[in-house]
């Protein structure tokens, strides 16, 4: 069992107070080895409506900004002053080397940070006009309780996307984490209740099975918000479920990036960018480049440099001291990259980097190496579907025209990436690019500081920044006479 000063409790937690789910439990394991870390209650439908009842009845106490502004600097500072042991127990349940999940809590604290630098401009507004003789002013008021459902690729970091701008808005909020990573999410509350002292209802949280929860979730009336990260049929089933009591969704659903070099670029940076971007957290990430479009002019040259980078780096136990890739989370995602990767070579792609390697009969263990495949095209798997992993196919393209319309094919729109020395070709490349996110010479993901989400079917609705910052808000206009 993983022994931590922050899971010290390792329950649900309502209404203020740490909880159980009756004698029901789930197991959580260390990808990387087995290793049993905890079982946590397999809370369902009941705990659950406890929860949302008790976030309810805490929206009778309305904080001020000033009260919301320390609450979020606090818990940036006790998440930075906690990072060593909070990016142990991370990478212990998630499997990413320690030096990613501690780097992982640091962007987690940005988000609380940045919500605390600007609750302010959730302050009431009066307007400058004064239509039909009125005073005008819009409040910022809580739309009410949220529902807070996050992956297990980032067990800290897509809380705190959410979480930050909930407690910006003072909504209370009902969190249910991955049940492949609950541990991190305990340890951040573990803070909350220790720490910061949030009051009874403000956040609890709730883990088990998806059905039973979910379902509450999205039939309870006092549950006006849902945020939910996750795979785009799930989203699609949270849109039809929302529709009798009209729910607002904040979606952020699949994607398949892509990564355009044109024949101009600097290929030495292309390449260290899609290293960076890439392989962080093995490829288990919803922005990492999924489809590398590669100018048929550098595509050699391209290829033997991603090739050399690829060939230094480390797969072990994300606790080993030099270990750049850890193991995929499950024999599932790990027989998925594995099928993408023969199906590619089988349709005459020509491995240049990495292996094949054999099926796995554990839920642990899946230690796949960074593959690199030179040739590949859009009838292949890899091409169509996610891969989350650590796959590179390079796929060759003649015309400006050509990576466009390579790039667009897709129905996810979340991130895209664009390496060329040419600004014109640029910005007419981004203009084109259908989605939310585009890397100019740079392989960069989300920041706090600026709005982040999808088009197409990669969801709607934005996390960081100030458009972020509104996601939990219902404006309420007041004229005056």
């Amino acid at each position: 069992m993983l022994e931590s000063s922050l899971l010290g409790q390792v329950r649900g937690y309502i209404n203020g107070e740490w909880v159980g789910g009756g004698d029901d439990t789930l197991p959580v394991y260390n990808p990387a080895n087995g290793q049993l870390l905890a079982e946590v209650p397999n809370m369902g439908a009941e705990e659950t409506r406890q929860a949302v009842e008790s976030a309810r009845a805490s929206l009778k106490q309305p904080a001020s900004l000033e009260q919301r502004r320390e609450w979020l600097a606090g818990i940036a500072k006790a998440l930075t002053e906690n990072r060593e042991e909070i990016g142990r127990i991370l990478t212990m349940e998630h499997g990413k080397p320690l030096k990613e999940g501690q780097g992982e809590v640091d962007y987690a604290a940005g988000f609380f940070s940045y919500c605390a630098e600007h609750v302010d401009e959730l302050a009431p507004r009066k307007l400058e006009e004064k239509p039909r003789g009125c005073d005008w002013t819009v409040h910022y008021r809580p739309a009410g309780v949220v529902g807070l459902i996050t992956p297990w690729n980032f067990p800290i970091g897509m809380i705190a996307k959410k979480l930050s701008a909930a407690l910006a808005a003072d909504c209370p909020s009902v969190i249910k984490p991955s049940s492949k990573t609950p541990l991190t999410m305990i340890a951040l509350f573990s803070l909350l209740h220790d720490v910061v002292k949030l009051p009874p209802g403000k956040v609890n949280l709730v883990m088990g099975s998806s059905g039973p929860i979910g379902d509450v979730l999205m039939d309870h009336p006092d549950v006006r918000v849902i945020s939910f990260t996750g795979s785009t049929e799930v989203g699609k089933e949270l849109i039809r479920k929302s529709a009798d009591q009209v729910k607002k969704l904040t979606l952020e659903l699949g994607g398949n990036a892509p990564f355009i070099v044109f024949d101009d670029a600097d290929l030495d940076v292309a390449a260290d960018q899609l290293m960076a971007n890439k392989f962080r957290g093995g490829g288990q990430t919803c922005v990492c480049a999924n489809r590398i479009l590669v100018h048929s002019a550098v595509a050699e040259a391209f290829g033997n440099k991603v090739k050399e980078r690829v060939n230094k780096l480390t797969v072990g136990d994300g606790m080993e001291p030099g270990t750049d890739i850890g193991p995929l989370i499950d024999r599932s995602g790990y027989h998925k990259v594995r099928r993408h990767a023969a199906d590619a070579l089988e349709k005459g792609a020509t491995l240049i980097a990495g292996d094949v390697p054999a099926p796995i009969e554990n839920d642990w263990g899946g230690f796949f190496p960074p593959t690199v495949l030179q040739g590949a095209t859009a009838e292949m798997a890899c091409w169509k579907e996610e891969t989350f992993g650590p796959l590179v196919p390079l796929v060759h393209f003649d015309s400006e025209e050509q990576a466009l319309e390579l790039a667009n094919q897709t129905e996810f729109g979340l991130a895209s990436y664009l390496f060329t020395a040419d600004d014109a070709r640029a910005q007419r490349m981004m203009a084109g690019l259908e989605f939310a996110h585009v890397g100019y010479n740079t392989g960069t993901g989300p920041t706090p500081e600026a709005p982040f989400g999808g088009m197409k079917q990669s969801g709607y609705g934005r996390e960081g920044g100030l458009e972020g910052l509104f996601e939990f808000i219902e404006p309420q206009t007041v004229p005056k006479g």
